[in-house]
Order: C-alpha cells, then structure tokens, then sequence
C-alpha cells in the first residue's frame, strides 16, 4: 500500500500538471497497466481470480 504523505505530495509538485498513475486498488505508481487502471501485482491477483473478463493466462 502507497502511504497517504506520498499521494498528498504528489499534489503539491513542482509541475503541477505533471501526472503519476497509480493504481486504482493499492495506489502503487510502479508497473501501472494503463489499459486496466491496475499495477501488475493487483493486476496478476484479480486476473488469476477470473474477474477481468477477456484476460487468460498464457501456455505455449
């Protein structure tokens, strides 16, 4: 989990029109998956459960 002090300081930067993803479950700004909104570890656990619809795990 991302602390609260590190997404407050985000807010008061230096450019404030620069933009951090972060992930929309544990706010994570690392490995952010845009198309989902998730990083890849939330990303891999709600995957893995079946609830993002379209997404199957790889075998070759």
């Amino acid at each position: 989990m991302a602390k609260k002090c590190m997404m407050i300081r985000e807010t008061r930067r230096k450019y404030p029109n620069r933009v951090r993803n972060r992930c929309k479950i544990c706010g994570r700004p690392r490995g952010y998956i845009r198309r989902f909104g998730l990083c890849r570890i939330c990303f891999r656990e709600i995957a893995l459960q079946g609830k993002i619809p379209g997404v199957v795990k790889s075998s070759w």
